[in-house]
């Protein structure tokens, strides 16, 4: 199965609870009128898109029937579809200009952080980089354990010390090994924790001082990673992180297992941070670079 049809399947619940009703809307109206729009707007906010985006993208489609572009409900709803595809933005990929380049992970315990990092390195892997992955959530022995695990599915080498060991001296031991090993691409794990935003601020300010000082000069992405599942409340997420770092991308998980797949388009008007990579599934290749022609059209196709 291609990832189109990944997908398409993984964004079903969406599909079928949301967008999928946009044609039974369409259908039940025989004119373009503000009754229809207002049944619109009601099912982009069930989709978890939030007020303020649903309300933006139906003042669009109001503006297009004004002058007298759209006549038809059928035409309604490709514009709706140009107008999301616009919304959303495009994807972009990891600037990884330099030998190696650095990649800081970050995120909320539980959203899918160790799983995206093994997916990424196997992405990368796959694409004949070599790739370092340094265990610096150094907190729970089995985020390393697991971190492990990813690591050597992926073709990745895993640096990790002890549970409980200096996060930033895990990374100085990762960026060595990526230098000695000629490594494309070292990954860092971070410890999910937002409930105390200044420890957590003071830890990756100190990995940043490890990364600038002994890869003075690698290329740098900050990645977010997001539960599609938790709709409107990784919006939130989202914005006490921006607070913390400098955040360059979003890797949004688990869109398969969510009818709030709407929040996309409101994480990314709330946050203007373009998105990377997402994932639709539990393997390996179930998570790959994000495609908004394709990820739009997959909400819409039969």
């Amino acid at each position: 199965m291609g990832f189109f049809e990944k997908l398409k399947n993984g964004l079903s619940k969406t599909k079928n609870a949301v967008f999928g009703q946009v044609d039974n809307v369409l259908r039940a109206f025989v004119k373009v009128d503000e009754d229809l729009l207002e049944e619109l707007e009601e099912l982009l906010i069930c989709s978890d898109m939030g007020f303020e985006t649903a309300e933006e993208i139906i003042d669009i489609l109001r503006g297009q029937i004004k002058d007298d572009r759209l006549k038809e409900p059928a035409d309604v709803k490709d514009a709706l579809q140009k107008i999301l595809r616009e919304k959303i933005g495009d994807g972009e990929p990891l600037h990884l200009e330099t030998t190696p380049s650095v990649i800081l992970v970050i995120g909320v315990n539980g959203v899918g952080k160790t799983t995206s990092i093994g997916k990424i390195a196997a992405n990368l892997v796959s694409q004949g980089k070599k790739v370092v992955v340094a265990a610096a959530d150094t907190f729970r022995a089995a985020a390393i354990d697991q971190l492990q695990v990813w690591a050597d599915r992926a073709g990745a080498e895993l640096i990790r010390q002890n549970e409980g060991s200096d996060p930033a001296a895990v990374v100085f031991d990762a960026a060595a090994a990526a230098k000695k090993r000629n490594a494309d691409v070292l990954i860092v794990d971070t410890a999910g924790r937002l409930h105390n935003k200044k420890n957590l601020m003071m830890e990756l300010a100190k990995i940043d001082r490890v990364i600038d000082r002994e890869l003075p000069g690698a290329s740098r992405e900050t990645l977010l990673i997001l539960d599609s599942t938790t709709g409107q409340n990784a919006v939130i997420q989202a914005r006490e992180f921006k607070e913390s770092a400098a955040i360059t991308g979003l890797v949004l998980t688990k869109l398969d297992g969510t009818a709030k797949g709407g929040a996309v388009f409101s994480i990314k008007k709330m946050l203007d941070i373009p998105i990377k990579y997402i994932g639709v599934g539990e393997q390996v290749g179930d998570m790959q670079p994000f495609d908004a022609d394709m990820f739009v059209s997959a909400l819409f196709e039969e």
